[in-house]
């Protein structure tokens, strides 16, 4: 992370930290399922799960803020300026506090690659089909909101076709979604309850840390009382039916 930091300083974008920490989630745990004592069944579907998670994220990180040449999500360009004069040092930190969240995100896939069982078992399926849906779900979401932003009737608008109709952040219960399912898989493996942590801090991340209130913050500021009337009208996280007005 110290190298991204100091190729940050000279490009002033922190798309690196978002791009390397879902890279680093998936190397850290392929390589714990590589070293795992589990059966080679469990930690073939491990290792599926995973790379399928890592490798949509990375891309679509690229996608959407290299390739595209968006940049920085807002949170850093918000960073940036608290941090004022010291945000070479402030990121440092930031970069550093990242790679940290890598190790409760590869917790399950550490516990799961201990699971010695030689077939998924009906919890497991049932867990893998919820893991599954939620990256769907992520990334159908994901999707549809770029569509949106390609669209340039759409400007200044809030996004309320498809899943954004139901939930204001669809994405981000979609990878929430994602780890239960993951945590669900993990959890018949020795210790396995404790992969329930991983999903738990994900949640406390996206309400209260980095997540959904810095992305309303920034849409009331741009969007105004549009993002207000789609506030009243839509589910902040849990897809629901939209509501009057």
């Amino acid at each position: 992370m110290a190298l991204l930091w100091g190729r940050m300083l000279r490009s002033r974008d922190a798309t690196s930290v978002d791009v390397a920490w879902a890279a680093g989630v998936g190397a850290v745990g392929i390589t714990a399922i590589a070293l795992g004592s589990g059966s080679w069944l469990q930690r073939g579907a491990a290792a599926a799960v995973l790379t399928l998670w890592s490798g949509r994220l990375v891309m679509h990180l690229l996608r959407d803020r290299v390739w595209s040449g968006r940049g920085e999500d807002g949170r850093y360009r918000a960073l940036r300026e608290h941090f004022g004069e010291r945000w070479r040092s402030g990121f440092f930190w930031v970069y550093q506090a990242q790679a940290l969240v890598v190790l409760p995100f590869a917790l399950p896939y550490v516990l799961w690659a201990r699971h010695q069982v030689q077939a998924l078992g009906p919890f497991q399926g049932v867990a893998l089909a919820v893991a599954a849906a939620g990256l769907f779900v992520e990334a159908l979401a994901d999707r549809q909101l770029a569509r949106h932003r390609a669209d340039p009737a759409a400007r200044g608008r809030t996004c309320r076709s498809g899943l954004w109709r139901w939930s204001r952040h669809p994405n981000y219960f979609g990878e929430w979604l994602h780890w239960c399912g993951v945590a669900g898989l993990a959890s018949p493996a020795p210790q396995g309850w404790l992969a329930l942590l991983t999903p738990t801090i994900l949640f406390g991340l996206l309400h209260a840390v980095s997540g959904i209130p810095h992305v309303e913050r920034q849409a009331l500021a741009s969007r105004g009382e549009d993002y207000r009337r789609y506030q009243r009208e839509t589910n902040r996280f849990f897809p629901w039916f939209p509501r009057a007005a």
